[in-house]
């Protein structure tokens, strides 16, 4: 009886981990209900990039014909969906929700910041997948690009990899702003990395000054880290530090963000 209770008590480990996950899962559930109840935020984040495919990419016969080409167009593109989905999701989401009557008492719960997080995390990985859908759809359709099903999972799972630092850097807008002033912030932060990251145009294109800037940031790193994983390319040698590096900058700036809104709200 005793070795049976202690399998199930709410206060050991495993409980804590169960807590923690189904915690997680709830606040997961509740964010992608809200966020899809204003579906305008969501078709924003999806047609972006798939205009931007069908003006710039698909009429250029040069590119759109040219199986390597248009894949690497495909790839900038989709971490653009990824990096403006994170963004503005986030910057702009959470700095909405900290102005809401419920949000403080959400944020006095026991619970904690990690679940909530977490939850934001993943709700990222998923409204990135949905600006995906339709890159993948207006490429097979009109474009040469070509992918094996081993290359469409190893795209798959490094661009979600490659969302979190931009989650991340969301998240740290979010609780450092307000929505009015998060919004020209984002603009201000998006449009300049995609540009240096070589999201709209080829790195190959760069002076040599611009090309080492470029390798600096997370959206180089990361267009690379996604070029290679679809096309077999190399990234450049220290892509992985780098992204890694942004990584853990932007999850120190989004927990002290955090902490310094509780203190302005709690103390």
């Amino acid at each position: 009886m005793s070795a049976t209770t202690s399998t199930t008590r709410p206060d050991t480990p495993a409980g804590q981990t169960q807590s923690f996950w189904r915690l997680s899962w709830l606040h997961l559930k509740y964010q992608f209900l809200e966020t899809v109840r204003v579906p305008i935020a969501v078709l924003g984040n999806v047609l972006f990039p798939s205009l931007a495919m069908v003006f710039f990419v698909v009429p250029q016969e040069s590119v759109a014909g040219n199986p390597l080409y248009a894949t690497i167009a495909i790839a900038g593109l989709g971490l653009f969906a990824i990096c403006s989905a994170s963004l503005f999701t986030y910057g702009l989401g959470v700095a909405e929700d900290r102005q809401l009557p419920f949000y403080p008492f959400l944020r006095s719960l026991p619970a904690g910041p990690g679940p909530q997080m977490v939850a934001r995390v993943l709700n990222g990985g998923i409204f990135s997948l949905f600006g995906l859908l339709p890159l993948i759809l207006i490429g097979w359709l009109f474009t040469a690009a070509a992918l094996t099903f081993g290359q469409l999972l190893a795209g798959i799972g490094t661009i979600l990899a490659v969302s979190v630092p931009f989650v991340l850097l969301g998240m740290a807008i979010g609780y450092k702003l307000s929505a009015k002033a998060a919004l020209p912030v984002v603009q201000v932060i998006l449009f300049p990395l995609a540009f240096a990251g070589g999201l709209f145009l080829p790195p190959q294109a760069f002076p040599a000054w611009l090309d080492a800037i470029s390798k600096a940031t997370p959206t180089r790193a990361g267009r690379d880290l996604l070029v290679q994983a679809t096309t077999g390319l190399d990234a450049y040698a220290l892509a992985l530090p780098v992204l890694a590096g942004w990584t853990v900058l932007f999850a120190v700036l989004a927990i002290l963000a955090y902490r310094s809104d509780e203190g302005r709200r709690f103390r």
